[in-house]
Order: structure tokens, then C-alpha cells, then sequence
């Protein structure tokens, strides 16, 4: 088995050592982060680190580097509270890749990625209207990470969209029929398939599978 030690990884040139270290915590959630300006310029952009932050109240947290490419999204997030968070599924991945790029502030990513801006119940900032699954969150609350100067940012999910069909009679979203895919490291795109889904661990009992008959 390879092995890298602290030490190792130090040294490492640059760019192999990011491939490394962004894919071997394993696959990561796939989200286009959309936002507006006050003066009305729209701008999404790819992110792999939105995750869950709690249910009661519903809530999601993301990590971003505020010097580098998020920089519009965080300055939009913070003039006007709001911004959407939009499932990348399978048939987008490249769409959804080429935000990523460096585009002047006065350019939006929408225009030059072929993805559609989508406005719904009132919502300041857009969604993307190709997306399966998306969210209109308000901004809550940010956390600078000294250790590496990256930010937690922590929101309130205040919509959730989702389509038909994926939601099992327990609320839960099957992400597979929705045909999500997750990111590895950062350029890789993958479209998971489910294998199983169990019922709650409890200590002395039998796990028990929700999809298998006993």
C-alpha cells in the first residue's frame, strides 16, 4: 500500500499534492452556488464543499477561500443575503465544470455556460433551472478557519425544491433517481449508484435493510 507521511506531503510539488489531498477524502457533494448583486449581476459557480449543518432548524454550511475564484459569490452572499445552492446532475457536468473559470465581474457565468437562470416564489437570487434538486438559502453566519484562512459560511435553507418522484414516504430524497452526481477531488465527476439504505443502529440489534426482504 502507498504511504505519505506529513513529511512527505510537504514536499510534494504543488498541483500533484492538491490532486491528492482533495480526493482522498473521498467523493464530495457537487453544487452550483447561484447568486445576484444588488445592481442585479447574476453569477454561479461550482462548489464542493457545501454539507449539511442541521435539520432543526434546516441549515448548510460551505467552505470557501474569499481571495481566490468564490470571491463574487461571497461578496454577493454578503450585500444581499441570499443565494441558491442547485443539485449538478449528470446531464451538466460540463456546463456546471466550466463555471469555474475566471470570468470577469461583470460577466455571468449563466450567459457563457448555457445554464438558465430560474426565479421562483419571490426569491432574490436565481436558481438553475436545469438542476433536480435546489435550495434559496439566507446567509446566517461565518467562521474564519485560521489554521488554513478559509471561511465556514452557515445559512438557513428556506426552500427546497426537488422533483417528483425521488421522495420515499419517510421524506427521504433518493439522490440516484434525481441522477446527482458527486465530485472527486475537484475535477472529477461521478453519478453514484445506491446500494442499500438501512434503519437506525442500535447496539444488540440486527441491522436491518430497508430494500432487502428479510
Amino acid at each position: 500500500m502507498k504511504h505519505y507521511t506529513t513529511s512527505d506531503i510537504k514536499n510534494l510539488d504543488k498541483l500533484f499534492r492538491l490532486n491528492l489531498i482533495n480526493s482522498c477524502t473521498g467523493y464530495k457533494s457537487a453544487n452550483l452556488l447561484a447568486t445576484k448583486s444588488k445592481s442585479g449581476q447574476t453569477n454561479v459557480a461550482v462548489f464542493n464543499s457545501v454539507h449539511h449543518i442541521g435539520s432543526n432548524p434546516a441549515m448548510l454550511g460551505f467552505i470557501l477561500r474569499p481571495t481566490t475564484a468564490p470571491r463574487n459569490t461571497f461578496e454577493n452572499i454578503k450585500k444581499t443575503g441570499f443565494f441558491t445552492v442547485n443539485h449538478i446532475h449528470k446531464d451538466m457536468i460540463e456546463q456546471a465544470h466550466q463555471t469555474a473559470a475566471k470570468y470577469e465581474n461583470n460577466i455571468s457565468e449563466f450567459n457563457q455556460t448555457g445554464l438558465e437562470e430560474e426565479y421562483l416564489d419571490g426569491f432574490f437570487a436565481p436558481y438553475v433551472k436545469q438542476s433536480s434538486v435546489k435550495m434559496g438559502c439566507r446567509y446566517l453566519n461565518e467562521y474564519h478557519i485560521t489554521e488554513n484562512d478559509t471561511i465556514l459560511v452557515v445559512a438557513a435553507i428556506e426552500h427546497l425544491y426537488f422533483e417528483e418522484g425521488i421522495q420515499t414516504p419517510d421524506g427521504w430524497l433518493r439522490l440516484d433517481d434525481a441522477d446527482t452526481v458527486a465530485i472527486n477531488g475537484l475535477d472529477g465527476y461521478a453519478l453514484p449508484g445506491l446500494l442499500d439504505r438501512f434503519h437506525y443502529a442500535r447496539p444488540g440489534q440486527e441491522i436491518k435493510s430497508f430494500f432487502k426482504k428479510e
